[in-house]
């Protein structure tokens, strides 16, 4: 498509880190080069539904980052495209909290105590693709960044509650999406 004057590609990714690390893989070798995501997490820490967040790394507990990048704990997100999402969100007036997320392959296994031993790693969120997409862009040197929104709840492990899952930030999310790639 065509938006404000920019020629964009739009792509559901499906869930999870390998099968959309795939997909981003195979954009890349058609010439994509700046892609910005955006997906929904469940907040570890006490935050309401549909909360913009914008990751600046990733705890990497799935299997696709390491297929790209040395092992490590994080994978750090490209400070450029940070600053290009920070500024949108700023000019469209949003609020929004930089944030640590974990990504796993294994939304089962987010267990009270994993769940604890997470947040004291630092991390406020959870979801299962940003960790595997930055490390696949940072690879292929390309642009990559990724804006977040709240949908269900595990700060409260013993009373999980997956509200509303975010519905209400989608169309949000995607429009902020096409503007951050016009303003990178």
């Amino acid at each position: 498509m065509n938006y404000k004057g920019e020629d964009i590609c739009l792509c559901q990714a499906p869930l999870g880190a390998a099968t959309s690390v795939q997909i981003l893989d195979w954009l890349i070798g058609y010439g994509v080069k700046k892609i910005i995501s955006a997906g929904s997490c469940g907040a570890l820490v006490d935050l309401p539904e549909n909360v913009f967040l914008v990751p600046a790394k990733a705890l990497r507990d799935e299997g696709a980052s390491y297929h790209y990048l040395p092992p490590s704990r994080f994978v750090e997100l490209n400070k450029d495209v940070l600053k290009a999402i920070e500024a949108t969100l700023t000019e469209k007036g949003l609020p929004y909290i930089e944030c640590t997320t974990w990504s796993t392959d294994g939304f089962y296994r987010e267990t009270k105590d994993m769940v604890c031993y997470r947040k004291e790693e630092g991390c406020s969120v959870v979801e299962m693709e940003c960790a595997g997409l930055a490390a696949c862009a940072e690879f292929r040197k390309i642009d990559f960044g990724q804006i977040l929104f709240t949908a269900d709840c595990l700060a409260n492990i013993s009373d999980y509650d997956e509200r509303g899952w975010g519905r209400h930030s989608l169309e949000k999310a995607l429009f902020l999406c096409l503007d951050i790639v016009v303003n990178l």
